[in-house]
């Protein structure tokens, strides 16, 4: 029962981990409009503090956090279908329960409240992920090293097709490249006006995420849920290995994801991230982002495994235990400050200016989690979900 529940522990703090480090991309779209988050140039060359903060979300957090969240989905598929099963229930009608309740959350989450929903797609995912469940970590390791592989050389492709886009094509990518000055003033003034102006924007970019961008956005995501799975058959997640070889694959994965990060970066920067290379620069921002998120996973455990575990276990795992809520909440508090129906400072940030949202949130998501978390066994969004996927209200028990 002790490994059991140290397995979890290690599971939520990292969960926590990637729930707060998400919100450093997120808060680019929360906060201006849409080129930005794919174009640091959108509005001109970066200096100071904004470059600076361009730089620690381009090699720490761009798609490396979502990779993050989808392993540790990955692992979660595994976990509550054994559950069930364990349990001797349909192991298919309870996932496909959950993750359409999920599919409703991230449906709601994307038309009502914020266009950059990533539940929708989880949602999608665990439909075909449900049936690599049993498979051995090997061939869970080869799958996913297939998709990433795939993945890789969809990037590669658009790449090499830029030359031969039609002149149609090219102008289209441009304007979403580097919009011009009128298409970024109605951007900002639908965000600035009321939740009916915003939808404007929202439902045509909730609607183009879920299925024009679709197959890129799952790829991806099922490449790192299949590695989640294979890291957790082969016991890695649970530091069954131990903390020397922890510390080895952080050390390793930290250095190789950086260091193709860090040429990717580089290319686009002196490239001027010109919208050409755009695809590029995703073909090593995808590299990276697997070491890189391989490399948190070995770092977290490494620290859970020594005397940083008892402070990381305490403050960090209860945001992971309630991650959905937190997510969900990360949106409300960010679009009541960014949009017209809250206080309308959408656009009037800079990336550097952002991290003033940034870290007040971090702080008040693990006080408000770690409160919560003290007195109740489930976060407010988890035990609503709990509750429709067995179709029965879950106690709201306090742990004690």
């Amino acid at each position: 029962m002790k490994t059991i529940t140290t397995r979890i522990n290690q599971l939520d703090v990292m969960r926590g981990f990637a729930l707060l480090g998400i919100l450093i991309m997120n808060i680019i779209s929360f906060g201006l409009p849409e080129a930005h988050y794919f174009n640091p140039h959108a509005d001109g060359v970066l200096h100071g503090w904004n470059q600076v903060a361009l730089v620690v979300s381009e090699l720490f957090a761009n798609e490396k956090f979502m990779g993050l969240f989808s392993l540790l989905f990955g692992a979660s598929v595994v976990l509550f279908t054994d559950k069930v099963e364990g349990k001797g229930r349909s192991a298919w009608a309870f996932h496909m329960r959950r993750n359409g309740w999920l599919l409703v959350f991230g449906l709601l989450h994307a038309y009502l409240l914020w266009v950059g929903d990533i539940l929708v797609t989880y949602a999608i995912c665990s439909v075909w992920l449900f049936f690599f469940r049993k498979w051995s970590a090997r061939n869970l390791f080869i799958a996913s090293g297939a998709s990433v592989m795939l993945l890789l050389l969809m990037d590669a492709m658009m790449g090499w097709s830029v030359p031969y886009w039609t002149e149609a094509d090219v102008a289209g990518f441009a304007e979403f490249w580097t919009p011009s000055s009128a298409a970024i003033g109605q951007e900002v003034a639908a965000m600035r006006g009321t939740w009916v102006d915003q939808m404007t924007v929202r439902v045509p970019g909730a609607m183009a995420l879920q299925t024009e961008y679709l197959p890129m956005l799952a790829l991806r995501a099922t490449a790192m849920m299949l590695l989640g799975m294979g890291l957790y058959k082969a016991g890695v997640l649970d530091s069954s290995r131990g903390r020397r070889w922890n510390g080895g694959l952080a050390l390793i994965g930290l250095a190789v994801g950086l260091a193709i990060t860090g040429w990717g970066f580089h290319y686009s920067q002196t490239h001027e991230w010109a919208m050409e290379v755009f695809f590029y620069g995703g073909f090593f921002r995808s590299m990276g982002m697997v070491f890189l998120v391989v490399g948190y996973v070995g770092g977290i455990l490494w620290l859970c495994g020594g005397g940083a575990r008892h402070e990381l276990e305490r403050w960090l795992a209860p945001v992971g235990r309630m991650a959905l809520t937190n997510y969900l909440a990360q949106t409300v508090i960010c679009t009541t400050l960014m949009y017209g129906h809250g206080f309308g400072m959408f656009g009037t940030l800079d990336r550097a200016r952002l991290w003033l949202v940034i870290v007040p949130i971090w702080v008040v998501q693990i006080i408000a989690s770690k409160w919560w978390m003290d007195r109740y066994a489930f976060g407010p969004v988890e035990w609503a979900w709990r509750s429709l996927t067995y179709w029965r209200i879950q106690p709201m028990r306090t742990r004690g």
